[in-house]
């Protein structure tokens, strides 16, 4: 493979360290895109005729395939490294834009979908997950904080992309051509973006393929999924992503509907701004609790993202629109959480299982992300869509889907927990006796 070749990416003995979580972030902030759909979701429904449940479905198929793409190739970007890696999801989600560049000029929906769902999923995906082993092997003292830098850049791709989007969609216009010009710039300029990490990426020369930091457990990826452990951590991601991706996917709407019978209505260009500022919070959550996460540990930290995270929905759904300020902070909170959490299951996955395989097993995980990016925007958008229907407005067409939320957040905290250490019966032998 060249280039691409794993033993091409070895760090000389003087590498810094500091150099690769730049290089996870060159691939994050642009995947991170994915989290400022919201802003098309609009101009795609006046444009091409679409209900909001259909406007969401590149969005859902995209977060599928993330999933997918993590579960079925995390073993392959373990075995390749993550330049190969990098350098296919730079591939994948730049093709993803042109094609949907192309659906939404010849007003063909079902390539908006292919390009940005299927083949941009898969982009996702593989991107996600591409530096999470690296830099576990490269800082295995502060894991929480090296995941948590990489990962914040795809909670805070939006704080960029929210923005950038809504100004070429003003310039370009809201038309199907003007939609499809934006989908343009964006597939190009993210294939310029992403191929700094590809370039830059490097692997601890101390770490070969088949050798293990030393790890007081290592499990397999195949015997983590025989443990409880891994399903117990499959429900916690995938109810606080499900409680946070069906708001931030319909955030722009949302909160123009909160306040839209108020005195003080939300502009289009202002929910715009919300979406950035989500984004914000979600980046900065990844990071900061992740973090904190290496202080007080992995369970102690899921229970503040998913107790507290409950309580604001709650507060969302009795007194949501009584102000907007309430409304602002309760979804930055529940936003942070949403980033915190998935920024720390890598660590939280290194202490249950060890190194051994953890970049395959937070790739099998995150098909509970698959789960929740249909779930999330789903409930809320169908029971968004029929209570409009109904002829009802405003707060009401969200309030039963906040409850709903805060019912799964609940469900997760039980699951939480039950995570005990895992049994020795799951470990590796021949790497429990080297590790010693």
């Amino acid at each position: 493979m060249g280039f691409l070749d794993r033993s091409r990416t070895v760090a000389p003995p003087d590498w810094n360290r500091w150099l690769v979580p730049p290089a996870a972030l060159s691939v994050h902030l642009a995947i991170g895109q994915a989290y400022a759909w919201s802003v098309f979701k609009p101009p795609l429904e006046s444009a091409l005729g679409l209900t909001g449940t259909q406007s969401a479905l590149p969005f859902q198929l995209g977060i599928v395939m993330l999933g997918l793409s993590a579960a079925f190739g995390g073993t392959l970007v373990e075995r390749n490294g993550p330049r190969w890696a990098m350098f296919v999801s730079a591939t994948c989600f730049s093709t993803g834009f042109l094609v949907s560049a192309l659906g939404a000029w010849t007003q063909q929906y079902w390539l908006v979908v292919l390009g940005y769902g299927f083949i941009g999923g898969i982009g996702l995906g593989i991107g996600y997950i591409s530096p999470v082993s690296t830099l576990i092997k490269w800082f295995p003292d502060r894991p929480g904080m090296a995941t948590g830098i990489a990962i914040m850049g795809f909670g805070g791709g939006a704080l960029i992309a929210s923005p950038w989007s809504a100004q070429m969609l003003e310039s370009f216009g809201r038309t199907p051509e003007g939609i499809g010009q934006a989908f343009l710039v964006h597939g190009l300029a993210y294939a310029v973006f992403m191929s700094v990490g590809v370039l830059l990426v490097r692997v601890p020369a101390h770490v070969r393929e088949r050798e293990v930091v030393r790890s007081a457990v290592n499990v397999s990826a195949r015997n983590a999924l025989r443990t409880p452990q891994f399903w117990c951590l499959w429900v916690v991601l995938c109810f606080n992503v499900t409680a946070g991706i069906g708001i931030l996917e319909k955030a722009s709407p949302m909160i123009v509907d909160f306040f839209k019978d108020t005195a003080t209505p939300v502009a289009a260009g202002a929910a715009a701004g919300f979406v950035a500022l989500l984004s914000l919070t979600n980046m900065a959550g990844r990071i900061i609790w992740s973090s904190t996460s290496d202080l007080v540990g992995r369970k102690n930290i899921y229970r503040l993202y998913l107790g507290v995270g409950a309580l604001m929905y709650l507060l969302l759904a009795l007194a949501g629109n009584s102000s907007k300020l309430l409304f602002v902070l309760c979804a930055m909170l529940i936003l942070s959480f949403y980033g915190g959490g998935f920024a720390t299951v890598p660590a939280y996955l290194k202490d249950l299982f060890g190194t051994y395989q953890v970049g395959a097993i937070h790739g099998r995980l995150l098909t509970a992300w698959s789960t929740a990016g249909v779930l999330g925007p789903l409930i809320v958008n169908a029971i968004a869509d029929g209570q409009k229907a109904a002829g009802k407005s405003g707060p009401d067409l969200y309030t039963t889907s906040l409850f709903i939320m805060m019912g799964l957040l609940v469900v997760g905290f039980v699951a939480n927990e039950l995570v005990r250490p895992v049994a020795a019966k799951y470990h590796e032998p021949e790497l429990e006796g080297a590790s010693r």
